[in-house]
Parts: C-alpha cells; sequence; structure tokens
C-alpha cells in the first residue's frame, strides 16, 4: 500500500464549519478542510476487505448462511416494504410486458424485511439458524444528504427463533454479537491500514450502550428526536436505541415504524427495571467526521400474530391483514424470528473515516450537491 503523508490524512474533526441544515433540523453535514484518509485505491480494496470481513463474522456469530436475495418483486406480492407506517415512501414500480396479454406489474424492493421471513422457510431453515443476504434497493423518496442515499446496500439477515426467545434479553444478546463484529472490523482496518489509526479519530467504544427510547425522552425531555440522540452519543459513542415505534409520554413515537415486522409494541422491562414496550431498536454511533449521529443497524424481534394485529390496529391497517404475507403470520406459517439490516455504505463510511457516503457507494446526486462537495475537496465516486 502506498504510503501518504500523515500529517495531510489528518482530519481536524472539532473546527469543523457546520455547512448545512440537515432533513431532521440537526445541523451541518459537509465539513471544510476534509482531507480522505485513503486514496480511491485504497478506498476500494479496505472497502472490500471490511465486506467480505463483515460477512465472515457475521454468519460465524449468528449461524447464518448467504443466500441470493430479490430486486425485483410483484407489486401485488406484499413482499415489498413501507419503510414507514404512513407510506409516505413509494417503490419505484414499473411494468413487465412478456407479451400483450402476460405481463405483470413489478417493483424495486426497498427492503427486504417480510421477504427473508418467508425465506426461512424457502430454505428449511431450522431453530437457531438463519440467512444474510447482500441486499440492494432502491428508496426513491429518501431524503439525500451525507449519509443518505436513494441507493442502499446493506447486509439483510434473519435467524429463525423460538417463542421463549421473544424477550429483550435476546436482542440485547444479538445484537451485543454484532457490535462484536464491527468492533472486529474496525480493528481488523486498522491493522492493515495503518492511516486509519494515525488520525485524530478515536476508535469505537469496546462495549455498546442500551437504552429505551422512553428513558432516553425523560433524560432529553426538551430536545426534538434526533438532537436526543445526538445528546446521548456526546455521552456513550455507541448507543442502541430500544423500542422505536411505540407512543412515548410525549405523545409522539421516538419515529415511525412499519406495523408489520419489528414488533414495537410488546410489553417489556427495561434494562434499568422499567415498564416499557418494544423488542426493537436502532444502533447509532457518534461520527466525529461529521460532528452528528450516524445510524448502522436497524433490527428487532419480528411480530408474531398478537403483536401484529395490534399493531395494524394502531395504524389503521387491520384491511392489511388480507393480504399474503400478513396471513402467513396469523396462521402461524412463517417462523418466529430476529432480523434487521446492516447498512453496508454506512458503515465503510464510518470505519473508513470518510466524510460523505458518496466517497463509499456509486449512486446519483443533484449537480449542486457535486458541486458543493467538490468545492469542499470531497470526492464523490461516479
Amino acid at each position: 500500500m502506498e504510503e501518504r503523508n500523515t500529517s495531510d490524512a489528518k482530519q481536524e474533526n472539532g473546527s469543523q464549519e457546520k455547512r448545512e441544515q440537515c432533513h431532521d433540523g440537526t445541523q451541518s453535514i459537509l465539513p471544510t478542510g476534509y482531507v480522505p484518509v485513503l486514496d480511491a485505491k485504497e478506498t476500494q480494496n479496505a472497502l472490500f476487505d471490511a465486506k467480505r470481513r463483515v460477512e465472515e463474522g457475521l454468519c460465524r456469530q449468528l449461524n447464518l448462511v448467504q443466500v441470493q436475495v430479490p430486486l425485483v418483486v410483484e407489486a401485488d406480492s406484499s413482499w415489498n416494504d413501507e419503510l414507514d407506517r404512513d407510506g409516505s415512501r413509494k417503490p419505484v414500480s414499473f411494468h413487465v410486458a412478456k407479451d400483450g396479454n402476460h405481463g405483470m406489474d413489478a417493483e424495486i424492493v426497498q427492503a427486504a424485511t417480510k421477504w427473508k421471513r418467508a425465506a426461512l422457510r424457502q430454505y428449511h431453515i431450522e431453530q437457531g439458524e438463519g440467512i444474510m443476504t447482500d441486499m440492494r434497493a432502491i428508496r426513491k423518496d429518501y431524503f439525500l444528504d451525507a449519509n443518505h442515499s436513494c441507493y442502499v446496500d446493506q447486509w439483510d439477515w434473519e435467524l429463525a427463533i423460538d417463542e421463549e426467545q421473544r424477550t429483550l434479553d435476546f436482542l440485547v444478546s444479538t445484537v451485543t454479537k454484532i457490535w462484536g463484529v464491527v468492533k472486529d472490523t474496525e480493528c481488523f482496518l486498522r491493522e492493515k491500514y495503518p492511516l486509519l489509526a494515525s488520525t485524530n479519530m478515536p476508535p469505537l467504544p469496546q462495549e455498546l450502550y442500551f437504552i429505551h427510547a422512553e428513558e432516553l425522552l425523560a433524560l432529553f425531555p426538551d430536545l426534538p428526536r434526533k438532537q436526543r440522540e445526538n445528546a446521548i452519543l456526546q455521552e456513550h459513542p455507541a448507543t442502541f436505541i430500544i423500542g422505536i415505534g411505540w407512543q412515548l409520554n410525549d405523545g409522539h413515537p421516538h419515529e415511525l415504524r412499519a406495523s408489520d415486522y419489528d414488533d414495537w409494541s410488546t410489553p417489556t422491562i427495561s434494562m434499568h427495571g422499567q415498564s416499557m414496550h418494544g423488542l426493537n431498536g436502532d444502533l447509532l454511533v457518534w461520527n466525529p467526521v461529521l460532528q452528528t449521529r450516524h445510524e448502522l443497524s436497524s433490527m428487532g424481534i419480528r411480530v408474531d400474530k398478537e403483536a401484529l394485529r395490534l399493531q395494524l390496529g394502531i395504524c389503521d391497517q387491520l384491511h392489511w391483514l388480507s393480504k399474503a404475507y400478513h396471513q402467513q403470520v396469523m396462521d402461524g406459517q412463517l417462523p418466529l424470528s430476529i432480523g434487521g439490516g446492516i447498512g453496508q455504505s454506512r458503515l465503510f463510511q464510518m470505519l473508513l473515516q470518510k466524510a460523505h457516503i458518496g466517497e463509499v457507494s456509486v449512486t446519483v446526486w443533484p449537480k449542486h450537491h457535486r458541486e458543493e462537495c467538490r468545492q469542499l475537496g470531497i470526492p464523490l465516486l461516479e
């Protein structure tokens, strides 16, 4: 690997200028004075080294096998994901015309969440085993910023469980294993690419901090949601927020979640002994390059028939029970499971100390955004 001047590669994170208002009201994402730690070629080498390391680690720690995953599904299959319960994010749809009489309407997947649960049955996965996919998706209605694009690449995984494992303890145990894979990959990269260890960017914490969304609200009652996340990450730079989707004491959920896959309604006792709801959550880290929150993963124990009916009712979507996927959950045809998605480019962006997800992922950006990045010395891939 070609050596470069380490002083040129160092990033003065504390002096970054706040450049733009983000979609969520938090400030700034693009830094000034930015110099990539690794050049374009080194970045690609490190990226694929990290990809292999994560995949091997996830399969080993969670007992997963890698399987193929669809990019396109039939529009009426009910396998595509709504992402948010308000239906504001619509999939890319098109008509496939074999001939004049046998065409079909199809959609690009937004996530493979519901498909994976059925795939456990398709691949004859036993309890304690699971699958992992190298998923690609298009989310055309996504906001665009330094760590969000319309092109999605993530490790979508799903693990078959039994009724006794539908607990907060099992969720925490699984998340902890995933965090171990992230830390192992970070250590591997810093050893193989010494420039990553030569900057002033600290390594990720060894241990993950867990907190319920209700507890987070109690700590920072006067802050909006994303600013609460930023606040807790100042104290705990790697945090898993539990219970996202259930209405909190302020009358609002921490964030909207789809009604039909993660279980955000089941009563639980938090790790600090309080009565709460939800068996799901988000894994967040503090990003020193961007000086803001950085979401790596969303995951959770999936709905059983009781949670599905309750959540559909809360969201005024009980009519969905007539759809194939929802019928299979209600009839007990699909395995109980836990699963999630880990953003590949988001993780690479974090571990390789990049200012923009477009440095590790090739996708489209508005011309004015590309020009702003060019002026700031942020090399977006094309």
